[in-house]
């Protein structure tokens, strides 16, 4: 078990993702992670020698998975509540991944002087999907400060993601399928190549969640993918095997 400052111990849980291969640790109350970071992950087109972003880390599920999955890869994570950057960085000890991946403290909107516009091969960004104006806030601060826009806007994230990657670089985003639109429209005429690519909770079903990957500097055209489709008709609710390769087998996605 690895040892935890930035919480008390019996305020911190330890799970795991990709089958075992990355242990995590993160705080029992406020925001848990789930399967999104995962596929996120996933879908960052970064190769071994890349140097990736991760934007809105929490306590680094996107920076282990998608350090565990593609060797010699190096990842920053940025995140705003201290305690869990704290806890991301002391996750990459756990992982033995401390060489190739550190988190940093800070913002969107006033981003850490370390971070060099234009220096990141891939930005990877898992940005809160609820607007503070069309929910009820939940009460606890980690978890809507998670899942509920501050004063940084769903354009901002996009502003910032376009700011740090490099020339011909890919930004990746997920978010839910009802924001689209949205994000769509953030994107317009600032990059190309964008490739959506929804995530279907069963087929026939409606996509709650889409991955978004764009290009910077490109003009290339929008492009529909078939997406993947997570759970198969049963009633338990069993993962497609297409979905248990990316959640448990380390498999990467092609946007």
């Amino acid at each position: 078990m690895c040892a935890v400052s930035a919480l008390r111990e019996e305020e911190v849980s330890e799970d795991f993702l990709l089958g075992g291969a990355v242990v995590l640790r993160q705080p029992v109350e406020g925001y848990r992670t789930a399967i999104d970071p995962v596929f996120l992950a996933a879908a960052v087109s970064a190769r071994a020698g890349d140097s990736v972003l991760d934007s809105g880390a929490g306590v680094g599920a996107v920076s282990m998975c998608l350090a565990r999955r593609v060797g010699g890869v190096t990842v920053t994570g940025l995140e705003y509540r201290e305690e869990l950057a704290v806890l991301a960085g002391e996750n990459a000890i756990c992982n033995g991944l401390q060489d190739r991946v550190r988190v940093v403290t800070g913002n969107i909107l006033d981003p850490p002087r370390e971070l060099e516009p234009g220096s990141f091969h891939c930005v990877a960004v898992n940005p809160p999907f609820l607007e503070a104006h069309n929910v009820n806030l939940p009460p606890h601060i980690a978890k809507r400060q998670a899942n509920v826009e501050g004063p940084a806007r769903l354009s901002d994230w996009v502003s910032f993601a376009l700011r740090m990657v490099a020339k011909d670089g890919s930004i990746t985003f997920i978010h839910h399928a009802e924001h689209l639109g949205r994000l769509l429209s953030a994107l317009e005429g600032r990059a190309g190549e964008v490739v959506v690519f929804p995530l279907w909770p069963r087929v026939g079903k409606a996509a709650k969640r889409v991955l978004v990957s764009a290009r910077k500097g490109s003009s290339g055209p929008l492009r529909m993918s078939p997406g993947l489709v997570l759970h198969t008709d049963e009633a338990n609710g069993t993962y497609t095997s297409e979905a248990e390769a990316v959640l448990r087998g380390c498999q990467g996605l092609e946007l």
